[in-house]
């Protein structure tokens, strides 16, 4: 085993899913945007990188105790890159103590940024950045493991919710009802990749003792969820714009729709068939994205019109 290069760093990050809290900064800095607050590019950055290194400390956190429990090396089914861990653990590139110290240094780092952020933009940043660290902690980490207890996709609901709040408090300095719309139908959807991504991991997920939701409830119930999750969290963001709370240009969003209901389609249909799901796990994740991309788009042309 040799020293990480920052290369191999980043790869423990598992970079690809990062893209969804780029997203979801660019979302709720959008809102904001939206509403007159105007664009601070300076601390939007900022706010971005931020939210991507909590996101990326959670992951490797995710990695070492997933590394320590055992589960990724025994899953024989994980289907890569969307299951199963970075996976760089048990193919010998980096050893648990590397994990975990890149780990903390994401952490302390996090932390000394986000302080200079809470000292721009005021307290509401602060109590948003606090729940965000420990919660990354406790998704995976002893003796709380979310994850573990069937509370990950409640978790992951929050916390991405949370980051699109943040991101428009960066740019007004209040909290505000429109990106907190916005950011429940995209908390869902967050929701729905964790819950489809924790299929093909059931099996050693179960086995080590990790009772996600897809454990406890079956490949049955589980996929019944998942259309839950998608249908409510599309059905929001139309009842929501009826309601006049975002204004109508927020309907783009509802272009991964159709997205979302293929993926559901195909997890009903081979729900015991995990091997099978790859179509459905693409599709999700570009659901995600889509709807994030498209209410952001929606809202930055109302922007352009202030």
């Amino acid at each position: 085993m040799t020293t990480p290069t920052p290369l191999l760093w980043l790869k423990m990050t598992r970079p690809p899913f990062l893209l969804l809290t780029v997203v979801a900064c660019i979302l709720g800095t959008s809102t904001a945007a939206a509403c007159g607050c105007g664009l601070d590019t300076g601390l939007a950055i900022a706010t971005t990188v931020l939210a991507v290194m909590a996101h990326a400390a959670g992951n490797v956190l995710n990695d070492f105790h997933d590394a320590r429990n055992g589960a990724d090396a025994a899953n024989r089914d994980a289907i890569r890159p969307f299951t199963g861990g970075a996976h760089l653990i048990q193919t010998g590139a980096v050893s648990e103590k590397e994990t975990r110290d890149l780990a903390l240094v994401l952490l302390v780092v996090l932390i000394a940024g986000g302080l200079w952020l809470v000292s721009q933009t005021g307290g509401g940043v602060f109590w948003l950045g606090l729940a965000g660290v420990v919660l990354a902690w406790a998704y995976s980490a002893p003796p709380l493991k979310l994850m573990s207890r069937g509370a990950g996709e409640l978790t992951i609901a929050l916390v991405w919710f949370m980051v699109i709040v943040g991101a428009d408090y960066v740019q007004r300095r209040q909290f505000f009802v429109i990106p907190a719309s916005a950011g429940f139908s995209f908390g869902l959807l967050a929701a729905a990749l964790l819950l489809i991504n924790s299929f093909p991991d059931a099996k050693a997920d179960g086995n080590v003792g990790k009772r996600t939701t897809v454990v406890r409830l079956g490949p049955e119930l589980s996929a019944v969820l998942y259309l839950a999750l998608v249908t409510v969290a599309h059905g929001w963001l139309a009842l929501s714009a009826w309601w006049q709370i975002p204004p109508l240009q927020a309907l783009w969003g509802l272009a991964s729709a159709p997205l979302s209901l293929a993926a559901a389609f195909w997890l009903l249909r081979h729900r015991r068939q995990p091997s099978r799901l790859r179509p459905a796990l693409v599709l999700t994740v570009a659901a995600a994205l889509v709807h994030g991309l498209a209410m952001s788009w929606g809202f930055w042309q109302l922007a352009t019109q202030h």
